[in-house]
């Protein structure tokens, strides 16, 4: 069995994620597909502060893009990306729509939806497709009565006919045809929305389905345990183990063994092992790299949470807080937010790793430069707290 050191197996999962791929001046649609490809979906969030979960992977390889290319993708016919509980909530490839049958099946058997019990009648889910059918693209707004909202979920506050909404949603008897200016989903009937010859496309059995998901995300990390495969596409680990079991009999995934991994690891059969991987990138919370915190801490030896929800008091690094990937390691962490009202990127905290190298500060520098420049933002502001905030105030400050 191949033995990898850990070293090879960040560059293995770096390059998967697409990070070899040199930024471009002016990254296109075809850009994006291929970036699209390496990291497979695209995690869903509205948080704001920075700029959305969903924007931000796409930076962190391609550099600063028009974000319409997104909106392109997404809303634009024929549509190359579509959202779906894939990851979390997230933008998958159009194509996996079928794919996703056996989930979309396995919500309607349990009759109900990922937040919720069984909400609304036959009934009052007839009325909703009807209306949905006759008047194109809705938000629960334009659907709504009127009819009073629970605060029964922290964060939430849903309509019946949202509930509603997005339990046929999951069901797949809708489907998202976009959001507007609110971050509000607009639902549509599948057959609006999904391109024609994807709909045509057989469905695959269960079985089919988890291969061919645990084959994608195989071909995202590179190298990977079940733990890691299994969380991708956030299927049970029984259903990845099968997978990866037909896969490394069929030749796609090589069993090998990991420098410190505890847990068996497999190797896709096409992944790359290169000799230096030279990444610059800020990566968001909701990145494909450091979404699964364990493989983070066992790739990076990077610990890492984050502390939306944690009382200010009670935080640690900060509310929003991004990892500076530098080389093949993680090397810093910065508490950022997008001060749009004066057009400031604010550093409220900057933290060097163990054994960070000496152009930390110069290179975090530059990156939050480019960041601000993406997000347009004319001036950088670094708080005095953190251990790497003097020397990153002294670089910000020579730019």
């Amino acid at each position: 069995m191949q033995t990898l050191s850990l070293a090879q197996a960040r560059r293995i999962a770096l390059a998967a994620q697409g990070f070899l791929d040199p930024p471009h001046a002016k990254p296109t649609m075809r850009t994006f597909a291929r970036t699209l490809e390496r990291t497979g979906v695209l995690q869903v969030d509205s948080v704001n502060v920075l700029q959305r979960a969903h924007y931000m992977p796409l930076y962190s390889r391609m550099g600063p893009y028009d974000t319409g290319l997104l909106h392109r993708a997404a809303e634009r016919s024929p549509r190359k990306v579509v959202e779906y509980w894939a990851h979390v909530q997230a933008f998958m490839p159009v194509e996996l729509w079928p794919v996703m049958q056996h989930r979309m099946d396995y919500y309607r058997e349990a009759k109900g939806s990922k937040w919720w019990g069984d909400v609304g009648d036959a009934s009052m889910r007839e009325r909703i497709l009807k209306e949905v059918r006759a008047r194109g693209p809705v938000t629960a707004r334009d659907l709504d009565d009127g009819a009073p909202r629970t605060k029964e979920h922290w964060g939430w506050n849903w309509s019946d006919t949202r509930k509603v909404l997005d339990i046929l949603y999951m069901f797949g008897e809708l489907a998202i045809a976009g959001r507007n200016g609110q971050f509000e989903i607009r639902y549509d009937l599948p057959e609006r929305v999904i391109p024609a010859d994807v709909l045509a496309l057989p469905t695959p059995t269960p079985a089919e389905a988890h291969r061919e998901l645990v084959r994608r995300a195989a071909r995202s990390h590179g190298v990977a345990t079940v733990q890691d495969l299994r969380d991708y596409y956030r299927m049970t680990v029984a259903d990845t183990a099968a997978a990866v079991a037909a896969l490394v009999e069929a030749g796609e995934l090589l069993p090998v063994e990991v420098e410190g991994w505890k847990r068996p690891a497999y190797l896709h059969r096409d992944a790359r092992l290169p000799r230096r991987v030279a990444a610059r990138a800020l990566l968001s919370p909701f990145d494909p790299v450091v979404w699964e915190r364990a493989r983070t801490e066992a790739l990076f030896d990077f610990f890492y949470r984050i502390e939306i929800y944690v009382p200010k008091d009670k935080r640690v690094h900060g509310y929003y807080v991004l990892p500076f990937l530098l080389g093949d390691r993680i090397v810093g962490r910065v508490d950022l937010k997008a001060d749009r009202a004066t057009g400031r990127l604010l550093v409220h905290a900057a933290y060097a790793e163990p054994g960070a190298p000496p152009d930390t500060a110069a290179e975090l520098a530059a990156e939050l430069r480019r960041l601000a420049g993406w997000l347009g933002l004319a001036d950088i502001v670094v708080a005095p707290l953190g251990d790497l905030a003097p020397a990153l105030a002294a670089e910000v400050a020579g730019l």
